[in-house]
């Protein structure tokens, strides 16, 4: 299968492409209504957004995305996402960016591997950290940390 889109090589962020529906979740954090636990439903687009360039040295390949998430009850949004899946093929570095207008950003970093047919991303932030990091506004740090 070609990972090649306009001559780009996606490389292991090539299957994500597309759009994708999820219809068995699970949201088990509390709600200000008291309820616990209540269903979800999910949908995420992955859109190519080409190579970049840093420095004239580092290369880069990313997919842009949305994830939108719906309570199943009322149909009503309680979670936007936005954020790229960045891929560094001379390296195998992938790294995760997002943002939720609850103003909450994160930079997660770490490896890709491939495997009998299955790919793994494993990434991870730290809250504090100069480069792979969580930063929140003040509010989402004293209530929802």
């Amino acid at each position: 299968m070609s990972t090649v889109i306009d001559g780009v090589d996606y490389g292991p962020l090539f299957p994500l492409i597309g759009s994708w529906r999820g219809e068995k979740g699970l949201n088990i954090s509390s709600e200000p209504d008291g309820d616990e636990k209540h269903a979800y439903f999910d949908e995420i687009t992955f859109l190519h957004s080409g190579p970049a360039e840093n420095a004239e040295e580092q290369q880069l390949v990313s997919l842009r995305y949305r994830q939108v998430v719906r309570k199943r009850s009322n149909g009503r949004i309680f979670h936007d996402q936005v954020g790229h899946w960045i891929y560094e093929p001379a390296t195998g570095l992938v790294m995760h960016s997002l943002t939720i207008p609850r103003a909450v950003c994160l930079l997660a970093g770490g490896s890709v591997t491939q495997e009998d047919g299955a790919t793994t991303f494993d990434v991870e932030a730290v809250a504090g950290s100069d480069s792979f990091g969580v930063i929140q506004s003040p509010f989402m740090l004293e209530k929802a940390k």
